[in-house]
Order: C-alpha cells, then sequence, then structure tokens
C-alpha cells in the first residue's frame, strides 16, 4: 500500500509536465439511422475497478476468520447502455449491468461455498434503467418551454442532484450512498418503477415522477415505551411516491437528455446552479409500541449548490468543481441504516469485545431520520504541455451526520486524486476515507479508514 501512494504522489508531482489530451469523448459509440441524424442507437460501456485497503470494525471476521483489515479487488460497477432516439421526440433507453463483486460477496443468488456457484462467483445480471419518453414539446431553439413525459423503470428520483448522479465522471471515488436514500428496499440500485414528466423553462430544470415503490416488509420491534420505537421499511401494500428535483442554471446550460447528473466538467464548461428536492412515500416505515402498528411517511427534503468553471489563466486549463447539499430525512422515529459497500466482513460470533454498533467489515451509519451536510470540492491543476499524457485533480470532502438514533454527531471526511488518462473514459482515482466509529448511541470509539485505488474505463 505504501508503493501505492508512493506512485499517487509522484503523478501529482509530474502532473505540470504531462496533462491530459481529449477532456470529451463527444457522444461515443452512436450510430445514425438516418441522413439527418435525427434517429440513431447510442451504446455507452463502463466498468470501475477497485483495489482496496480496509481497516475493519471490531468484531469482523471475513469466512472464519476474525479480521482486523483487508484488502481485496473488487467489480465495483460493470455496466452498458442502450439509447435508441427513434425519432426527435420518441426515445427508450435499456441500462443493465452488475455491481459490487468481490472474492466472496456479490455473486449470484443462492450462491455460496466452494464450486462453480462459490461465494463472490457469477453475479446477476440486471436491469438498472429501462424507459420510454416522448417528448410533448421539443426543445427547439425559438423556444422556452420544453416538455417529455416517459415510464418504466427510471433515474427520475428528484431529492438532490446526486440522487440523480452519473457514476460515469463522478469528482469522488463514489457518491457518499446516503444520496440514495432508499437504496435496494424500496428502490431497484437507486430506481423506482413509475411516470415522470421532465423539460425546461430557459434557465429553469424541472424533474418530477410519481411511482410505485417496491414492497418492504421488516417487522418492527415491539417496544413498551414510544420513546424508544424504531422505524423500520414496511410498506405493505405500497402506497404511491412523489418526487422531484427543480434547479435553476445561472450560467452555462446542462443537457437533460438523460437523467444522468455531471459530477466534474473539467472546466469544459462554465456552471453554476442552485436547486431543491423531495421524496414523498405515504405510510413507508412501521413502528411497533405495546403491539400496537403504527405506520409513517417517508419524508425527505434536499437543497444543493453545484459549480464547475475555468479558473486562472486559460493557457493553464485549471478549473475547480464543488457541491454542497443539505438533507432532512424524515422515515419514522430513530430509522437508521447501517451500510457497508462491498462489505466481505460479518460478524464474529466468538469476539469477545466491545463490537462496533453499525456491525461488521465496513459498514457505517449511512442513512436515517436526521440531517445531513455534504460538501466536495476539487481542482484541476494548471498543464501547459502541448501534447499532454495526464492531468490531476485533488478532491476533498467532508460530511456532518446528525441523526435521531444517535445521540452524538458525527463528522467525517474523504480526500484524494484523479489522475486522468483521457478525460473520465481513462482515469485512476486514490481515495483515502475515514469512517467514525459507534460503540453506543452516545459513543465513538475513534475512526477506521479505507484506501482505494480505482480504474476506471468507459466507451
Amino acid at each position: 500500500m505504501k508503493k501505492i501512494i508512493t506512485i499517487a504522489l509522484l503523478a501529482l508531482t509530474w502532473s505540470s509536465g504531462f496533462c491530459q489530451g481529449s477532456p470529451e469523448y463527444g457522444s461515443g459509440m452512436k450510430f445514425t439511422l438516418n441522413e439527418d441524424g435525427s434517429k440513431y442507437m447510442r451504446f455507452i460501456a463502463w466498468n470501475q475497478i477497485w483495489l482496496r485497503s480496509t481497516q475493519m470494525n471490531p468484531g469482523t471476521m471475513i469466512a472464519d476468520e476474525p479480521s482486523t483489515k483487508s484488502t481485496d479487488i473488487g467489480n465495483r460497477r460493470l455496466r452498458f447502455l442502450i439509447q435508441a432516439q427513434l425519432s426527435k421526440r420518441y426515445m427508450i433507453v435499456a441500462h443493465f449491468g452488475i455491481n459490487n463483486q468481490s472474492f466472496d460477496t456479490g455473486g449470484a443468488s443462492g450462491g455460496s461455498g466452494t464450486g462453480g456457484y462459490g461465494v463472490g462467483k457469477k453475479p446477476g445480471m440486471f436491469f438498472h434503467d429501462a424507459w420510454n419518453e416522448y417528448t410533448l414539446v421539443l426543445p427547439e431553439k425559438d423556444k422556452k418551454f420544453s416538455l417529455s413525459l416517459g415510464g418504466g423503470l427510471h433515474y427520475y428520483m428528484g431529492l438532490s442532484r446526486i440522487t440523480m448522479a452519473s457514476t460515469l465522471n463522478m469528482l469522488m471515488v463514489d457518491e457518499p450512498i446516503f444520496n440514495w436514500p432508499l437504496i435496494d428496499n424500496s428502490d431497484q440500485f437507486g430506481r423506482q418503477m413509475g411516470l415522470f414528466a421532465k423539460g425546461k423553462y430557459g434557465k429553469f430544470e424541472y424533474r418530477v415522477s410519481f411511482n410505485k415503490p417496491y414492497s418492504t416488509n421488516i417487522a418492527p420491534v415491539n417496544v413498551t415505551d414510544a420513546a424508544n420505537a424504531v422505524a423500520v421499511d414496511n410498506s405493505g401494500n405500497t402506497e404511491w411516491s412523489k418526487a422531484g428535483y427543480f434547479e435553476y442554471q445561472f450560467l452555462d446550460s446542462e443537457s437533460n437528455v438523460l437523467p444522468y447528473k455531471v459530477g466534474s466538467y473539467l472546466g469544459t464548461k462554465r456552471i453554476f446552479n442552485l436547486g431543491a428536492g423531495f421524496y414523498n412515500a405515504q405510510d413507508g416505515t412501521r413502528t411497533s409500541v405495546n403491539s400496537q402498528i403504527e405506520k409513517h411517511d417517508i419524508k425527505l427534503f434536499a437543497a444543493d449548490a453545484f459549480v464547475d468553471m475555468p479558473v486562472g489563466k486559460k493557457a493553464n486549463k485549471m478549473a475547480i468543481t464543488a457541491y454542497s447539499v443539505f438533507y432532512n430525512y424524515d422515515f419514522g422515529p430513530n430509522y437508521l441504516r447501517n451500510i457497508g459497500i462491498m462489505n466481505v466482513g460479518i460478524s464474529d460470533p466468538n469476539f469477545t469485545g466491545t463490537k462496533a454498533l453499525a456491525g461488521a467489515g465496513n459498514a457505517q451509519a449511512t442513512i436515517g431520520t436526521g440531517t445531513i451536510w455534504y460538501t466536495q470540492a476539487g481542482f484541476l491543476l494548471p498543464c501547459k504541455a502541448e501534447k499532454p499524457k495526464i492531468r490531476v485533480q485533488p478532491f476533498g470532502a467532508y460530511t456532518r451526520k446528525n441523526f435521531e438514533a444517535l445521540d452524538k454527531a458525527s463528522s467525517q471526511f474523504d480526500v484524494g486524486a484523479n489522475f486522468f488518462l483521457d478525460g473520465h473514459h481513462a482515469k485512476v482515482t486514490t481515495q483515502y476515507s475515514a469512517r467514525p466509529i459507534y460503540t453506543a448511541v452516545d459513543k465513538t470509539s475513534g475512526t477506521k479508514g479505507e484506501f482505494t485505488l480505482q480504474l476506471q474505463i468507459y466507451l
């Protein structure tokens, strides 16, 4: 790991002499179906490989061995997207792939032990998006207003910019996960089935949706004191959800053909946006007090700001990227979800010390009733080379969480850098992330860290 960090620092030192060549890939693999190009098919494929060194939470074992640390390699994302524009008005999108395959997790459903379907092997490929869309009002040059309607399994989930983030061009190695507050409970990897409307009016962009959340059925723990009730995902015969995101784009306008919001433009645009959004689902969670079931609405709100623009002398090709968001989450009393990305650890039943409240591996308190403030920022270093080969973008992020279920708020940080070989299309990302270790609702016992090196290619 020391060698990896040393290489990263050397690359940072050399950045003034070797800079990235092409910051944009254009339309990628696109095949026109008529002379004027109004009918086409576009294909995008990408892969993100993670190499990690992780400090495990207290009370962790991997397979059947107690573990305090782990090194591994995993397939964070392997995806394929098809966009078919059958006319100026009609579009179909299909997006499928796998996520989170490690050496002992993320394999096929039902896979276990050793053999052809052993742990981690042959993960199930599934659809992330599959929707149809029809444009009622075309976004022509002489019109300020545009409107498209669509339906299916979609990503127009409202709430915040990074709730609909593209995973191709993120500033950090990944998004913080709480930006997808329903992740794989009442959604399918950040998506729900439903209807949506999107469009613009001048500099104002809007996205709204009406969806049928996936049914959840976690049984609430019965308590005798209402103050101790803990809400869990249990929607029964699910009510329809409502979501929206509204954004004013003060400088350059962003494309809204697809829902995926760009994380960093590398100075190719001048962006300053302010946005706000919401998600509401009636009777999405339940508590049990004296064996009496009470249902609770899921009410989520967010406000954010995004800046991405070139700075300094044009010849230096420098740029800043910054994003800040405030979330106010209400899932019902004391709701809390602990999540560990590509978590290879499980609980050690023989551990005699004080276990982490979040559980084993790299799990941490991620989503809950309460508030979250998250800010990330990056700086694209100067480049003067005529024939550049690599560019470097150091970045950092800060998170402040204050959950109702925990008596003590927490702060955590991430730092790292992107090394662009060909913009986001070929890049190496390094990141160190610290997470607080809760041993009780009112007590933390230091932090644990995770170092990630990501290899990304997309075409």
